[in-house]
């Protein structure tokens, strides 16, 4: 039997959720059916690891405004290749991905919505322009795949594409075993040598995007100081807002307290390390680092909104605050560093609920059987 030839596509070249997936799927399809391969812009750590598998790596010039050039290579990347189905991940990557699949007459198009962002937008023409523009293109894709139950209903309340496309296949990560305590040691003494060693971090994973609500974990910082005054806080990540960022933690007087780490290869190694992981966002799709914390054992605290919701249960696997409130997100720090048995049940109940619900193997075996169905509908 032939092998399909599948074409991972995505915009940026860093390590974030929609990339993550990706390399799950890169890494996991069945190599007896799939011949698998990725479109990224280059020079980033997604490359590294794409090359690393033995997988060919397409770069490609990703742009946000419009590139009659980008969609003439994709359309003749496509073309060449032969690929059989397209499978974009995110709004860029789907927006000059699809437009080229149609021009190049690919077979089967699939595409991810990694959050939809765009409903989040502040500018109400800028939402309405994109949610034109994704029905539209659904017109032209084979099957639209939402990574939650709320972006699928989000999906179809604004009719982002025809029901009949629409597909749930909800995120999964592989479960990965906890650094021992030597190992956080080390590696917290690398970020901050003058902490002491039990000293608690309070720690998150995220992009430095509004999206991520870093600025609400900052303001909250203080008043967990008041009272445990030799906290460490930490962000793993790197993103937009950065300068402003360090700018606010300046004002404050944080320098000594707060560390913004950057991008960094071993964030998973890093988040072992925290004694409370936080993820303070104002919208989700599916947070893959939510599962990742779990697995790890970390008690956790997360706003109260769609995504994180149907992964945290509030009081049994985590704690869920309102978005936006520093006030309540600095509560629930203080709540978990002054109460250990609850940090320790919360953490013990995530660790042994959340990651069989998000299962690796489960989001992959649904990824592989939609590209089968819809190959075989084509005829491929």
């Amino acid at each position: 039997m032939n092998r399909l030839k599948v074409l991972e596509m995505i915009d940026k070249p860093s390590l974030g959720g929609g990339q993550a997936v990706l390399l799950t799927l890169a890494r996991h399809l069945d190599r007896t059916r799939f011949e698998v391969s990725v479109c990224a812009k280059s020079g980033g750590p997604l490359e590294d690891e794409v090359r690393k598998l033995g997988l060919a790596f397409h770069p490609a010039e990703f742009k946000k405004k419009p590139s009659t050039g980008l969609g003439r290579d994709l359309a003749r990347l496509l073309a060449s290749e032969k690929i059989d189905i397209l499978h974009t991940h995110g709004g860029i990557a789907g927006l000059f991905g699809r437009r080229a699949a149609r021009r190049a007459r690919t077979p089967v198009v699939v595409h991810t919505i990694h959050g939809i962002h765009y409903l989040h937008y502040r500018n109400p023409i800028l939402r309405k322009i994109f949610i034109g523009l994704e029905r539209s293109l659904s017109r032209a894709t084979s099957a639209v795949v939402c990574v939650s139950e709320a972006d699928l209903a989000q999906a179809r309340k604004y009719r982002l594409a025809p029901d009949d496309r629409l597909r749930l296949v909800r995120n999964g990560v592989a479960v990965v075993d906890p650094s021992p305590d030597s190992d956080r040691g080390r590696r917290i003494g690398e970020l901050c040598p003058r902490l002491k060693l039990r000293a608690p971090v309070i720690g998150t994973v995220a992009r430095l995007h509004r999206q991520k609500g870093v600025e609400y974990f900052i303001k909250a910082s203080p008043e967990i100081l008041r009272r445990n005054s030799g906290a460490l806080f930490v962000v793993v990540g790197s993103g937009p807002l950065e300068k402003r960022l360090r700018a606010k933690i300046d004002r404050l007087g944080l320098a000594d307290h707060f560390i913004l780490a950057g991008e960094r290869p071993d964030a998973i190694d890093l988040l072992s390390a925290f004694d409370i992981f936080v993820l303070p966002s104002l919208w989700e799709g599916l947070p893959l680092v939510l599962i990742e914390a779990a697995g790890l054992g970390k008690p956790i605290i997360a706003t109260d909104i769609d995504g994180s919701r149907e992964i945290i249960r509030d009081g049994e696997t985590g704690l869920l605050v309102p978005p936006a409130d520093p006030a309540a997100l600095a509560g629930a720090v203080r709540r978990l560093l002054e109460d250990a048995a609850l940090a320790r049940r919360l953490g013990e109940k995530a660790r042994h609920e959340i990651p069989p619900a998000f299962d690796l193997k489960r989001m992959v075996a649904e990824t592989e059987r939609l590209y089968l169905d819809l190959a075989a509908a084509k005829g491929l």
